[in-house]
């Protein structure tokens, strides 16, 4: 008799819990013409998709997927499925294991093929032959036969025996229309703050006057975990909203210049070239996007204010506003920010306030959304949650409409901007030094640093999807002349910030920092590990000065100065 039959011997169930479950995923296009989306794992991401994504409380559970070795101790296959419009679709799957040594290309990949029709396949990890180097679970990367397509992924990792999965439960359609998502957007509103400039962009629009809304700040603000990023990240979404409740026509424009894995200490350096475009554009609303990236600025907060005070003070009047994004962990540095902005009267926006509370509440009895629905990972929102950033946006725009203003508010800006800081305001008059922007007080003698490098973070700008070099006007040495290395400048200024390039290549360099003959600090590119824009404060004094820098790299081996910005 035909038919089909069982298999002889069904395998046993598992226990088993989702990574990636439903998340929408874009296919950026590649050289041959396909489409690819890259999946970060790594720096917590894989432990944080566990807990949230797969309900994984167990503490051995989430350290055992820290380490190639733990991972395939815990994990006894993966299962994967994707969605594409195409049903009949090729799709490859794989999954990169960082190295030790060489962190991108000594990890062992695992691969898949399947198809776009939703049924999944497995990797079973038994088949696998692994490498010596393996250190830890590093990207996923989904390769599609067309590109510039959306499609669905689910990962699944199934388990060894002896480990348990909590039940895989259905998540509820979110309600936009429910009062619970409302009350959720006005949460949001953390002060309405001065709305003389607001109301002022508002009326433009609707005059059909030309407006542009310029958005500055990190990972997020570039539309990472957004798919496809340039219409579905917060700052497209919110631009498309104003446009469409307040424009007149195509009277309304968008500046994007979200840098990922970069603080407020870069955004005060690149804003001219980024946002202002080298005086080309006079922006008539700034929101400032850096709760979730000011970890690590030195100042603890000088460098946010002076580039508020910076946006504030431009002769275009600016209405700013403030954005407090937040990660998966319910973190972010607005406590740190809200005095800021509460010091020179900003509207402020808290994407923490608005959906942490709720996510802790039962579904029925006040959750609108779960952290999985929220998060695309640790770091970044999914579509949705770039669309909840952009609604707590509109709801601001709405109460500023709203709000009838006082004769208080006329050119309190503009008094507030003059006054003293808060916490500082040092990096204030800050500007770019590069091959291309130069200064008429620095003499520089490149040494070996003769080269222009091309292999550098890039990032899609404004509604584009071609990604755009940062810092594309620097000094490179290739490592090649080994009879001289050092770079060096004569320059005269108070404070300077160099930004170099980070890097997990292994023929990179790490390049000692001198000024005035004084060891001051080391440009190490290795510990973020990624190709990446890092500013590093060398100098900082109450006075201007001469001052001679010189920076040393390891012979033989490659760096990058990326520019400098100092302030006279």
């Amino acid at each position: 008799m035909n038919g089909l039959t069982a298999p002889r011997d069904p395998e046993k169930r598992r226990d088993s819990f989702y990574i990636i479950r439903n998340k929408d995923i874009f296919g950026a296009r590649m050289e041959d013409g396909r489409g690819i989306q890259y999946l970060y794992e790594d720096s917590g991401r894989l432990v944080n998709s566990a807990r949230i994504t797969g309900g994984i409380t167990d503490e051995e559970e989430l350290m055992l997927l820290r380490s190639v070795e733990g991972f395939k101790k815990l994990v006894h296959s993966i299962g994967v499925s994707a969605e594409t419009e195409d049903p009949d679709e090729d799709v490859l799957f794989r999954f990169q294991m960082y190295g030790k040594k060489d962190i991108y290309g000594g990890g062992t990949q695992l691969e898949l093929a399947l198809k776009g029709n939703g049924v999944e396949k497995r990797i079973y990890l038994s088949d696998i032959v692994w490498r010596e180097d393996d250190c830890v679970p590093g990207q996923i990367k989904v390769i599609m036969e067309r590109a510039m397509q959306p499609a669905k992924l689910n990962v699944r990792f199934y388990l060894n025996d002896g480990f348990e999965a909590p039940e895989i439960t259905v998540e509820d359609e979110i309600d936009c229309s429910s009062g619970e998502y409302r009350s959720m957007i006005a949460d949001s509103l953390t002060a309405l703050g001065d709305t003389e400039r607001l109301k002022r962009v508002i009326a433009d629009a609707r005059r059909g006057r030309e407006v542009t809304i310029a958005y500055i700040g990190g990972s997020v603000t570039q539309g990472a975990g957004a798919a496809p990023l340039h219409t579905k990240c917060y700052a497209g979404q919110s631009y498309r909203l104003f446009k469409e409740r307040y424009g007149n026509g195509d009277n309304v424009r968008l500046i994007k210049a979200g840098v990922g894995g970069t603080p407020s200490e870069l955004g005060m350096i690149r804003f001219e070239r980024d946002v202002l475009r080298d005086g080309t554009e006079n922006p008539d609303m700034i929101i400032i996007e850096f709760a979730v990236n000011d970890g690590g600025d030195e100042t603890q907060g000088d460098c946010y204010e002076s580039l508020i005070r910076k946006a504030l003070k431009l002769p275009c009047k600016p209405a700013v506003i403030l954005l407090f994004s937040v990660f998966a962990d319910d973190e972010n540095l607005q406590e740190r920010m809200i005095p800021i902005g509460r010091h020179y009267n900003l509207p402020m926006v808290s994407i923490k306030d608005a959906v942490t509370k709720q996510f802790y509440k039962k579904s029925k009895e006040g959750r609108v959304l779960t952290k999985n629905q929220f998060f695309y990972d640790i770091y970044h929102p999914s579509n949705v949650g770039h669309m909840i950033m952009a609604d707590c946006l509109g709801y601001l725009w709405e109460q500023a409409g709203l709000h009838p203003g006082t004769a208080e508010e006329k050119d309190r800006t503009e008094r507030l901007a003059q006054a003293p800081p808060l916490i500082g305001n040092t990096f204030e008059q800050v500007r770019l030094l590069d091959c291309r922007d130069s200064y008429d007080k620095a003499v520089i003698n490149p040494g070996g640093f003769t080269g222009t490098d091309h292999i550098l973070q890039c990032v899609e700008m404004d509604d584009s999807l071609e990604p755009a070099a940062q810092f594309p006007y620097n000094w490179h040495y290739n490592g090649a002349d080994t009879r001289k290395t050092c770079f060096e400048m004569e320059i005269t200024c108070r404070a300077l910030v160099l930004i170099f390039k980070d890097t997990g290549e292994t023929d990179a360099s790490r390049a000692e920092i001198y000024v005035d003959g004084r060891y001051v600090r080391t440009a190490d590119p290795f510990v973020n590990g990624w190709v990446h824009c890092n500013p590093m404060i060398i100098l900082n004094e109450k006075t201007g000065a001469r001052h001679m820098v010189r920076i040393e790299p390891e012979r033989g081996k490659k760096c990058t100065i990326l520019g400098f910005g100092y302030v006279e």
